[in-house]
C-alpha cells in the first residue's frame, strides 16, 4: 500500500490507546480518592468460540486500565429463569459496576428479556431500553459502544458532522439505530439503508460519512462511494482463517479521505468505550 494511502487510514488502535490512557488515569484517581475499583462482570452462555474470544479481549482491556473483571460462564442449556437469577444477583452486588451480556445467546433464551433485566445503571453495553430512550432524546450516557467509538474517531480526526450527509447501511439495535441517533444529535442529515432498500448505491454515493454494519463481505465497492468520503467498516466476515470487512478496502481507499481497516479499526475503539462505561458507572456510585 502506498504511503499516501496509509495516511487515509483511521487508526482504531491508536484511538483506543488514548481512550484507555484517559480511563486508566481516572480509575487511579477513583481508587486513591474514594477507594473504589470499578468492576465488570461478563455473562457468557455456552461455548461459542467468537464470544469467548471477545470476552478475552475485554478482559485484557480491563487488565490494562485497572478494572476488576470476572466471568459468569454459564452452561449452554441454562434456563431463562436461571439466567435472570444470575443477572439479578449481579445487579445487587456493590463491587460490580458494569454487566455485559455477551450476545448472541443460545436460541432457546430471550435476549431482549435478559438485557431488560440488567440494571440500566450497570448496562455497560448501553442496550437497555432506558439508555436507548435517553439517547433518542439527546442524553448520551451509557450508549451502544460501537457508535460512541465512531463518534470519538470522527472527533479525533477533526471530521465535521454538522450539516453533512451521513449514510448508515444496516439498521440493527447494536449499531445502525443508535448510530443514526448520535449523528442526528450532532445535526447531520441521516439516511439509513438495509436489506429492503431498493437502491443502496444511490444513498452511499451521496454519503459524506458512511457507516457500514451488515456482515456482508465487500458489499461496498469503489464505485459506490463518493470522492472524499469518510468510511467506517463495522462488519466482520471470516473466510479460511482471514478476516474481511463490509468494505472493499483495497479499492475504496482510492476514493475515501478516511477509512477504517478490518481488523484494527472500529473494534479496538468499541472495547475502549466499554472500559469508559464501567468507569462512568463506578464514578456515579462512588
Amino acid at each position: 500500500m502506498p504511503d499516501t494511502d496509509k495516511s487515509k487510514i483511521i487508526d482504531g488502535r491508536a484511538i483506543a490507546k488514548k481512550v484507555e490512557a484517559e480511563v486508566k488515569a481516572d480509575i487511579e484517581k477513583l481508587i486513591s480518592e474514594k477507594g473504589v475499583t470499578p468492576g465488570l462482570s461478563a455473562i457468557l452462555v455456552g461455548e461459542d468460540p467468537a464470544s469467548k474470544m471477545y470476552v478475552r479481549l475485554k478482559h485484557k482491556a480491563c487488565e490494562r486500565v485497572g478494572i476488576f473483571a470476572e466471568d459468569q460462564h454459564l452452561p449452554e442449556d441454562i434456563t431463562q429463569e436461571e439466567l435472570l437469577d444470575v443477572i439479578s444477583s449481579l445487579n445487587a452486588r456493590k463491587d460490580i459496576h458494569g454487566i455485559l451480556l455477551q450476545l448472541p445467546l443460545p436460541k432457546h433464551l430471550n435476549e431482549q428479556e435478559a438485557m431488560n433485566a440488567i440494571d440500566p445503571a450497570k448496562d455497560a453495553d448501553g442496550f437497555h431500553p432506558f439508555n436507548m430512550g435517553q439517547l433518542l432524546i439527546g442524553i448520551e450516557g451509557l450508549v451502544p459502544c460501537t457508535p460512541k467509538g465512531i463518534i470519538r474517531a470522527l472527533e479525533e480526526y477533526g471530521v465535521e458532522i454538522q450539516g453533512k450527509h451521513a449514510v448508515i447501511v444496516g439498521h440493527s439495535n447494536v449499531v445502525g439505530k443508535p448510530m443514526a441517533a448520535m449523528l442526528v444529535n450532532r445535526n447531520a442529515t441521516v439516511s439509513i439503508c438495509h436489506v429492503f432498500t431498493e437502491d443502496v448505491t444511490k444513498f452511499t454515493r451521496d454519503a459524506d460519512i458512511l457507516v457500514v454494519a451488515t456482515g456482508v463481505k465487500h458489499l461496498i465497492k469503489e464505485d459506490m462511494v463518493k470522492e472524499g468520503a469518510v468510511i467506517f467498516d463495522v462488519g466482520i466476515t471470516e473466510e479460511n482463517g482471514k478476516v474481511y470487512g463490509d468494505v472493499d478496502f483495497e479499492n475504496v481507499i482510492n476514493k475515501a479521505s478516511r477509512v477504517t481497516p478490518v481488523p484494527g479499526g472500529v473494534g479496538p475503539v468499541t472495547i475502549a468505550t466499554l472500559m469508559q462505561h464501567v468507569l462512568m458507572s463506578a464514578q456515579k456510585t462512588a
